[in-house]
């Protein structure tokens, strides 16, 4: 079955749910699902439920599909996402954004936990993703390998300004109203994993201009842009990762990094999506 038959059965599956169609899709990363629990209204679906869809396998990613309103706007929401270090190809990890995005949204919000590569960060700061380094894209494991489908976009999309200036500010602006968050913008950078990164990789990564490093997410940046989204991407810094540390990181430390920062997280991100119709309406 072709890619884009997928899709279109995933849709089919979650619009026997809900009739809503939303405008926002949101994508949670580690320790930050419980954002899906202020989602007004929910239509809950688990991943099992969903033709095509991967199972969640790591502590702290639900596995549920949410959809409803949230600040009034309707969105969808990962709640827990999926990762190359699991062992799914890289069409079916973001195969949940082109549904994302047939079901309506426009906009991706994607999150993560980070290591702070900058030695500025701390755990509990945020940083706006301006710029991606993709690691094991530039090894060549991309999504768009292969045939493209024109129905999902164009051959060779421009990834020069992934990530809106716009919702950026919007971002600033936001957070400038809280003073229990600091927010940076920075560089990330996606690795393999699933082991954390030696010293020697992290002082490379500083030396190439990485502000925060993970995981995930630009295959997902990748998918979204390919389909003329618009992208906001946020990291939660975890753990300090200079390359310098004495000590080892772990997932439980990532876990209560972000547990230790939920409403500070729920506050910006609410604002955020608070905000978006009225960008779209003047852009």
């Amino acid at each position: 079955m072709e890619l884009y038959d997928q899709v279109l059965e995933a849709v089919q599956a979650i619009q026997t749910r809900t009739s809503l169609k939303p405008e926002v899709g949101v994508i949670l990363g580690s320790g930050l699902g419980d954002l899906a629990t202020e989602i007004a209204e929910p239509a809950i679906v688990p991943y099992t439920d969903i033709p095509h869809f991967a199972r969640s396998t790591v502590i702290g990613h639900a596995g549920r599909l949410i959809i409803g309103l949230l600040e009034n706007v309707p969105v969808v929401a990962m709640q827990g996402r999926f990762h190359l270090y699991e062992g799914y190809p890289l069409q079916v990890l973001t195969l949940p954004v082109r549904v994302m995005r047939q079901l309506g949204a426009h906009t991706l919000i994607v999150t993560n936990a980070a290591g702070g590569v900058n030695p500025a960060y701390r755990p509990g700061d945020f940083m706006l993703i301006r710029d991606h380094i993709n690691m094991p894209g530039l090894a060549g494991a991309n999504p768009l390998l292969g045939p493209n489908d024109e129905r999902f976009g164009e051959r060779f999309p421009a990834l020069a300004n992934a990530y809106s200036a716009q919702l950026r500010a919007l971002a600033h602006s936001i957070a400038a109203s809280s003073p229990e968050i600091m927010l940076h913008e920075g560089v990330y950078t996606m690795v393999g994993g699933p082991n954390y990164e030696t010293g020697a990789e992290l002082r490379f990564l500083r030396a190439v201009g990485t502000d925060a490093v993970g995981m995930s997410t630009v295959p997902e940046v990748i998918v979204a842009r390919h389909a003329g989204m618009q992208v906001l991407g946020l990291s939660l810094i975890t753990n300090t990762a200079t390359g310098n540390e004495t000590g080892e990181v772990n997932h439980a430390e990532v876990l209560a990094a972000a547990d230790a920062v939920r409403p500070g997280f729920a506050a910006l991100v609410r604002g955020i999506v608070r905000e978006i119709p009225r960008l779209t309406t003047t852009s």
